[in-house]
């Protein structure tokens, strides 16, 4: 049986689909509370490809994305706004970010006064905090900022 050449090259296009999702297996994550705001869908369709080096992933909930395999940036829109907090408070790229060490190496970076609120997970001994939150401050500005971090 011949099989046409249309028909040859989507098999072939499906195999290869088949084949580079087998390399980098969906990241599976929870959704947080707020994951269908719509604000949420502003960051996530703003995104970039590559974070600091790390390519970025398919993921398997709402409002989430992840960079590296193994994953070593993992993001999440709609967690609780937090506008006061006793965790230090950076700016990187114009977003304000509060910072929790208590996991290191790994980092978790919240949002501030932005409502949704997103998280950012960075595994420091595959991705760099700084260079995650400066490629995603393009993405995170689409939600407005409510106050600034003092000092």
């Amino acid at each position: 049986m011949k099989i046409s050449r249309p028909v040859a090259s989507l098999i072939a296009a499906i195999a290869l689909s088949l084949a580079l999702s087998a390399c980098s297996p969906t990241v599976s994550l929870e959704p947080a509370a707020d994951a269908n705001n719509p604000g949420c869908a502003d960051v996530i369709v703003r995104l970039p490809d590559v974070v600091d080096g790390q390519e970025r992933r398919t993921t398997n909930a709402q409002s989430t994305a992840a960079w590296g395999n193994p994953a070593a940036i993992i993001l999440r829109c709609g967690i609780e706004p937090v506008e006061i907090s006793t965790l230090p408070c950076v700016t990187a790229s114009g977003v304000d970010w509060l910072v929790d060490e208590s996991a290191k190496p790994s980092y978790r970076f919240i949002s501030y006064a932005r409502t949704p609120a997103l998280e950012v997970i960075v595994d420091s001994e595959k991705a760099v905090g700084v260079n995650t939150l400066d490629s995603i401050a393009f993405a995170v500005m689409s939600i407005e900022a409510t106050k600034n971090c003092l000092g």
